[in-house]
């Protein structure tokens, strides 16, 4: 076993591109976190506004992304595990990794709150159900989680269809934006009915993007060239909106242009998927399978990783050169919990991804059923 389990994941060669785009939006993940963790510590952001421009310039589509790759496995996972196992496996895989690692991050910043002025309450605990984006990144599992338990009834106990989801995702979306633009509280309900339109979306297009026969169709220059125009124009617009939109910041346009943040969030994600297409086709860049496949346990430590990081490079080796530490941290937030991970499945210590103790070994062919079950990995040790 190496220690990024590499060779059991780079000999699956079945949807390969799911991996490679997740690897791409957790870099990107990461790279905002990485900021935002340097934030408020003394050091000179403002000298590099590049690096912010940058930032800001590939936020939007990362996240819907995720949420439209989740969507894609729905239908093939209710109709091999039915409601039951599938709802038993979104609690074992991203329910659970919510609950644990959320409770430790939350203890961390009420330990550190005796030496610093955050404002974390043990409050946050419970917000991890109720209001996730009060412990910040968590949001996004939270969401995952009932967003896919809601759409698994819906779709099994109500019959509705795609489109009928579709439907009432752009609904949901309407309602979201409603909230939003009007500076209304929803707690979680806000991101649930905003990016339930992004899981159906994935559920819709399912049969086409997993056909074998469409996949010379979407590894195509003929389509990414004038993806990318259109890419570069959108993000351009938006960039220029959330760097002048006052408080919101770099969340102006989700939350006081929902429309145009949906416009921008769905070429975002097709160019994205269209890339990870191109890097199959051409077998190129074949680390980000290897950290996409990681991508969920990369999420849950990232940002306790890069403030451990952030806390050894200032105050004890006193480095404050920014570049390097945008190097470091955001490489550490990445690499680091890839290695955690996978120590702790050798040494028996599963229990801090899943409730459910792994076999030993998989055959190699259960790490394609590992990634595509509902788009985020399921335990292996290999």
């Amino acid at each position: 076993m190496t220690i990024f389990n590499t060779k059991a994941i780079l000999k699956e060669k079945r949807r390969v591109w799911i991996d490679t785009d997740k690897g791409i939006s957790i870099l990107l993940v990461g790279f905002g976190h990485c900021l935002l963790v340097m934030q408020n510590h003394g050091l000179a952001l403002n000298s590099y506004p590049l690096v912010n421009y940058i930032s800001v310039f590939l936020y939007g589509f990362r996240m819907p992304l995720f949420f439209i790759i989740s969507g894609i496995f729905i239908s093939g996972s209710l109709k091999r595990k039915g409601l039951i196992g599938y709802a038993s496996y979104r609690a074992d895989t991203i329910l659970y990794p919510l609950l644990i690692w959320g409770f430790i991050e939350v203890s961390f910043q009420l330990l550190a709150g005796r030496f610093t002025n955050n404002t974390v309450s043990p409050l946050n605990y419970v917000n991890l159900l109720i209001d996730a984006r009060k412990t910040g990144h968590f949001w996004y599992l939270n969401a995952l989680f009932f967003i896919g338990i809601i759409y698994a009834v819906c779709k099994a106990y109500l019959k509705m269809k795609p489109g009928q989801q579709l439907a009432l995702g752009g609904l949901l979306y309407v309602i979201s934006s409603y909230i939003h633009i009007n500076n209304l509280y929803a707690g979680s309900l806000t991101d649930i009915f905003e990016y339930y339109l992004f899981f159906a979306i994935g559920d819709v297009i399912t049969n086409v993007v997993l056909s074998e026969k469409n996949f010379n169709r979407f590894a195509s220059f003929k389509i990414f060239f004038p993806l990318l125009a259109v890419f570069l124009l959108l993000q351009y617009r938006f960039t220029f909106y959330n760097l002048h939109g006052g408080a919101e910041g770099i969340n102006y346009v989700e939350h006081k242009m929902p429309f145009f943040f949906l416009l921008e969030a769905l070429v975002g994600c097709t160019i994205s998927m269209n890339f990870s297409f191109l890097l199959q086709k051409y077998n190129a860049l074949r680390f980000l399978r290897v950290i996409g496949f990681h991508s969920l346990y990369i999420y849950c430590l990232q940002i306790i990783v890069m403030t451990i990081a952030r806390i050894f490079l200032l105050n004890i080796l006193n480095i404050t050169y920014v570049p390097v530490l945008i190097g470091v941290i955001w490489s550490a937030g990445i690499f680091i919990p890839m290695v955690f991970y996978n120590f702790c499945m050798k040494y028996g210590m599963w229990w801090l991804f899943t409730f459910r103790k792994p076999k030993k070994q998989e055959q190699l062919s259960d790490v394609n059923n590992a990634v595509t079950a509902d788009g985020t990995p399921k335990i292996v040790t290999i």
